[in-house]
């Protein structure tokens, strides 16, 4: 950056000194990381879980695990604790405190892994650096919270401090999406249900009134008089007026 000719000396050192804080204070930019999931090394710090496991995968590896039933948006999740349970081969879940799995239509895609504090990495910097080698990741991870993530192709990876030792999140971004998309079309289709349900309007045959859905003297229509429309409209159309009685 070129310092204007004409300025004074005052001015000038001031400007130097806003070009160096800006020189000191430009983030590094990012390493690009283009990996996808599946292409990720099968690392001893993972304990043998992998983005993409099916439910019987994962029950080969951990014959204790349970699922419960998936919900409505095909989510199931479920935790494992080798660090508090001795039924777990100690020996192969070395260093590892919890594991939770996430889980949709039938495949893992959010892997948690809490480590204790036997892990060989115990510092957030060498945690990071040492995944990031073992991964084969890029080492420059942005500080996103109190942690690092590093977002690569088709997935992402988060590091952070929980209990005073480190923890690892590797989610798969698309499963991320799909679950947020069937997430708002479930919200999408119940709010135009409640909003049928709302419009739906009860005739009376002998009078040839209607009645709002939540009028109370709706009640007082005989079932075998009851007629119900869709809409107001559909009531109108068919020769019946709006009760009176309701507002």
């Amino acid at each position: 950056m070129l310092i204007p000719k004409r300025l004074t000396s005052g001015l000038r050192t001031a400007w130097i000194l806003l070009i160096f804080l800006a020189g000191t204070l430009t983030t590094p930019a990012q390493s690009p990381c283009n990996l996808k999931f599946d292409q990720l090394t099968q690392a001893p710090e993972l304990f043998g879980f992998h983005l993409g496991m099916t439910l019987e995968q994962v029950t080969a590896r951990v014959p204790q695990v349970r699922f419960p039933m998936a919900d409505r948006l095909g989510v199931a999740k479920t935790t494992i604790n080798p660090g508090f349970d001795s039924s777990f081969d100690q020996a192969s879940f070395a260093g590892a405190r919890t594991v939770s799995m996430d889980f949709l239509d039938g495949k893992l895609t959010t892997l948690w892994i809490g480590y204790d504090e036997s892990f060989k990495w115990q510092k957030l910097d060498e945690f990071v650096a040492g995944v990031s080698k073992s991964l084969t990741l890029p080492a420059t991870w942005p500080m996103k919270g109190a942690g690092r993530e590093l977002r690569c192709e088709d997935f992402s990876v988060f590091a952070s401090m929980i209990g005073g030792s480190p923890a690892l999140r590797i989610a798969d971004e698309a499963a991320e999406q799909t679950i947020a998309r069937r997430r708002d079309e479930a919200e999408a289709a119940k709010e135009a249900a409640d909003a049928a349900a709302a419009a739906i309007v009860i005739g009376d045959t002998r009078t040839k009134l209607y009645y709002p859905n939540d009028c109370d003297e709706t009640d007082k229509v005989p079932e075998a008089n009851r007629l119900t429309f869709k809409d107001k409209d559909t009531a109108e159309k068919a020769g019946y007026k709006r009760a009176r009685d309701c507002p």
